[in-house]
C-alpha cells in the first residue's frame, strides 16, 4: 500500500513558506558569508574601474580564463548583477527577520516574569533547606537580594525574577548594526568616489577628472563637486633592506607633498606616508606605490628631437624590473614605438636572460624593442599609454633577420637602422601612485561596526536566566524552596546562582525594618544540596 503524498502548496502558501525562510535568522547569517566571500574575488582579481592597466595585463597573461572571467564579472565585481542579489537578499532577510523580533522583544519586556511551577524541584538546578526565619523575613529578603538585577514580582508565597533581557537586545543591536554598515557602503558606493593618479616627482595634481589615471565616481556622484585641491611631489624617498632573508623588501618610503584645499588658501606642507593619508574636508589622498620613470631623447629620421622627456614605467616584481612603452608621435617620416623593461639594478645570465637582482637604481638599464610605421593613435579607438599597437606597425631587425633589442645604460645613445632615428638614456627620475578617494558614510559604517560588536558581546555574554524562591511552613519551621532556569543553552554557573541565592534569603544578618524572627544556622549553606 503507497503512502499518500503531502498535499501540495497553494501560491500563497509558498510565498509564505519562501518569507520564512529568506528571514530566518540562519538565512541572514548564511546571506552574510556569502556577501564576504563574494567579495573576496574583488580583492584578488584587478578591478577595471580601479586598476585598468593591471586588468589588461592579467588578460594578457591568463588568456583561456579570460572569457570566463568576463562573464561572470569577476573584472568589475562589486557592480556585478549576482553581487547585488547577495547584497539586497541580505537587507531584505534583515528588515525581515529585524521586525516581527522587535516586536516580540516588546512584548517580552513589558511582560511580569513567569509564576512558579507547581513543582521546583523538576527545575534544572533546585535547592532545599530549612530555617527558622519566618516566611514574611525570607520573601523579603529575596526580593532585595533579586531586586537589583532582575525584575522581580511577588505572588503569595513566592518570588519570581528574571534577568537577562539584554542579550536579545544585543541581537537586534548586532543585525541593526549590520543594516547600517550596509547602508553605509551603499551610500559611500553612490555619492563617493575613487580614483588613481600617478605623478613624478617634482609634479604637480589637480583634483580634475582629467588628471586621473583611472576614476572611478559612485552612480550618483557628480564630478563637478570635486573639492579643488592640488598638490606638488616634492620629494620622495624610500628605504630598502641591503641584507638577510627579506633583501630587497622596502623599510620605509614616504612623499614631501605641498598642498592647497582651494587656489587662494596658502600652502601646506605634509609627508604622505603608506599608512598616514593626508585627510582633507571631503578628499582622502593614500600613497600606494612607487617606481620608475626613465628619461629619454628619440630623434627621428630627420634628426630632429621627436620626444624628450620621462616615460612611466610600472613595476612587474619584488626587484622593480618594470616595463614601459614609448610612442613618438611627432616622428617624421614614420612614427616609432618601443616596448621593453627597465632594470634599476642590471645583471644577465644564460638561463634567465636580463633581470634586477635589487629594487633600488644601483645599476640602471633598459632593454627594448623598437618598431616603426603607425601607431594607431588617429583611429579614434583609445589606448592605453602602456599598450602598444604594432598591428600596423614593423619591427626593427637585424642583418641575420632577428628581432633588435636595444641595451641602452645611462647615457648611451643608439641609432636605428635605415636612418630611422635614434634614442638614448639620459637617467630616471621616480614617480609615486596616489589614490584620492571619497567615502561620505565611512563614519557611519565604523560606528555600525562598534555597534555590531556591542551587540554581539551582549548576546554572547549576557544569561537570560529565571529564578524563583518559594517558602512554606512544615512542622513550625520554615522551608525554602530555590530554583533557577537558564534560557540559553548553556548553563555554566546556575548552580552557583542558585547556592548563592539560597544562603542569602537565609542569612542571619538581620535586616532593617524586617522582623527576622529566630535565626538561621549560620553554616546553612554548608547543608545545601543542588538537585538536579
Amino acid at each position: 500500500m503507497s503512502t499518500p503524498s503531502a498535499p501540495a502548496m497553494s501560491p500563497v502558501e509558498l510565498l509564505r513558506w519562501a518569507w520564512r525562510q529568506l528571514t530566518s535568522m540562519r538565512t541572514a547569517l548564511l546571506l552574510l558569508l556569502l556577501l564576504a566571500l563574494a567579495a573576496v574575488p574583488g580583492s584578488v582579481v584587478p578591478q577595471s574601474d580601479i586598476a585598468p592597466a593591471d586588468v589588461t595585463r592579467w588578460k594578457e597573461q591568463h588568456p583561456d580564463l579570460t572569457p570566463l572571467y568576463e562573464r561572470l564579472g569577476l573584472f568589475s565585481v562589486f557592480d556585478s548583477p549576482w553581487f547585488s542579489a547577495i547584497y539586497l537578499l541580505l537587507m531584505v532577510s534583515l528588515v525581515g527577520c529585524i521586525v516581527p523580533r522587535t516586536a516580540v522583544y516588546w512584548r517580552a519586556l513589558r511582560s511580569p516574569p513567569p509564576a512558579a511551577p507547581r513543582n521546583l524541584a523538576r527545575l534544572p538546578a533546585y535547592v532545599a533547606v530549612e530555617t527558622d526565619d519566618t516566611p514574611a523575613t525570607v520573601l523579603e529578603r529575596a526580593r532585595r537580594e533579586l531586586k537589583g538585577r532582575h525584575r522581580v514580582v511577588s505572588a503569595g508565597t513566592t518570588v519570581a525574577a528574571e534577568r537577562g533581557h539584554l542579550r536579545e537586545a544585543g541581537n537586534l543591536l548586532f543585525h541593526t548594526a549590520i543594516i547600517v554598515v550596509l547602508l553605509a557602503f551603499a551610500y559611500g558606493q553612490l555619492f563617493g568616489y575613487k580614483g588613481g593618479a600617478i605623478v613624478l616627482v617634482g609634479k604637480g595634481f589637480s583634483n580634475l577628472t582629467t588628471q586621473y589615471d583611472e576614476f572611478a565616481p559612485g552612480s550618483l556622484f557628480d564630478p563637478a563637486d570635486l573639492p579643488p585641491v592640488s598638490f606638488t611631489v616634492d620629494d620622495f624617498e624610500v628605504e630598502f633592506l641591503t641584507e638577510g632573508p627579506n633583501q630587497g623588501q622596502p623599510v620605509d618610503f614616504g612623499a614631501d607633498i605641498t598642498y592647497r584645499e582651494t587656489p587662494e588658501a596658502a600652502e601646506k606642507e605634509f609627508h604622505l606616508e603608506v599608512n598616514k593619508p593626508l585627510v582633507l574636508d571631503g578628499i582622502s589622498v593614500f600613497l600606494v606605490g612607487h617606481g620608475y620613470a626613465p628619461l629619454v631623447t628619440v630623434r627621428d629620421g630627420t634628426g630632429e628631437v621627436a620626444y624628450r622627456g620621462p616615460v612611466v614605467f610600472l613595476p612587474q616584481d619584488s626587484s622593480f624590473a618594470s616595463f614601459g612603452v614609448i610612442k613618438v608621435l611627432e616622428a617624421q617620416p614614420e612614427q616609432l614605438g618601443f616596448d621593453g623593461m627597465f632594470f634599476p639594478t642590471y645583471s644577465f645570465t644564460m638561463e634567465r636572460g636580463p633581470f634586477s637582482v635589487f629594487p633600488d637604481a644601483l645599476n640602471p638599464a633598459m632593454s627594448l624593442l623598437a618598431y616603426h610605421g603607425d601607431l594607431g593613435v588617429d583611429d579614434g579607438d583609445p589606448q592605453s599609454v602602456f599598450e602598444l599597437d604594432t598591428s600596423e606597425m614593423e619591427q626593427f631587425e637585424k642583418a641575420d633577420g632577428k628581432p633588435l633589442r636595444l641595451d641602452l645604460a645611462p647615457g648611451k645613445k643608439i641609432e636605428l637602422p635605415d636612418g630611422l632615428g635614434s634614442i638614448r638614456f639620459d637617467g630616471w627620475q621616480r614617480w609615486v601612485k596616489v589614490q584620492v578617494s571619497d567615502s561620505p558614510g565611512k563614519g557611519v559604517a565604523l560606528t555600525g561596526v562598534c555597534l555590531a560588536l556591542l551587540g554581539l558581546m551582549g548576546s554572547l555574554f549576557v544569561r537570560r536566566r529565571r529564578a524563583w524562591v518559594r517558602v512554606t511552613e512544615r512542622d513550625g519551621r520554615t522551608l525554602v524552596e530555590v530554583a533557577g532556569l537558564d534560557r540559553s543553552a548553556a548553563s555554566e554557573g546556575l548552580d552557583d546562582e542558585v547556592r548563592r541565592l539560597a544562603a542569602a534569603v537565609v542569612t542571619t544578618t538581620p535586616d532593617p525594618g524586617v522582623d527576622t524572627g529566630t535565626s538561621a544556622p549560620d553554616a546553612a549553606g554548608d547543608d545545601m544540596e543542588v538537585k538536579r
